[in-house]
């Protein structure tokens, strides 16, 4: 029997989305106003689930706490409040989009979890705008 432990998380930062290589015209023109050379900001919501067997000697797919922890190092310290172009390393050649940014926090906790245990990652950057991503 696999079952799914779901643990939700937030974080504020700001990004821009660009490319280095392009001309202000050329981002504006794909990016829009994320393309903001003063940057702008969300709110984003996050949901960690993991899949796994339920271990039979203590009730658990994975200790929710030990997932709070995870997440709160690898997410919450390092995103929060921050400027994910500027301030956050897996984006210095990287544009921050949520589809890369939910890559990169699959990935950073995908790192801290048993290998036997399935991860999706849904990050919300609006309430209406939301993207899932399970590795593949």
């Amino acid at each position: 029997m696999r079952v799914t432990v779901s643990r939700k998380a937030h974080f504020n930062a700001a990004h821009r989305l660009y490319r280095k290589d392009w001309n202000d015209s050329q981002n504006k023109a794909v990016f829009g106003k994320c393309s903001n050379a003063n940057f702008h900001g969300h709110n984003y919501e996050l949901i960690a689930s993991v899949t796994g067997k339920i271990n039979p000697e203590t009730g658990y797919v994975i200790d929710i706490k030990e997932l709070k922890d995870i997440i709160k190092l690898e997410v919450e310290d390092a995103f929060d409040h921050k400027n994910l172009n500027l301030e956050v390393p897996e984006f210095a050649n990287l544009n921050p989009t949520a589809e890369n940014i939910v890559v990169v926090i699959y990935n950073k906790i995908k790192s801290k979890i048993k290998p036997n245990l399935d991860l999706e990652i849904t990050l919300f950057e609006t309430p209406r705008n939301f993207v899932k991503y399970a590795g593949q």
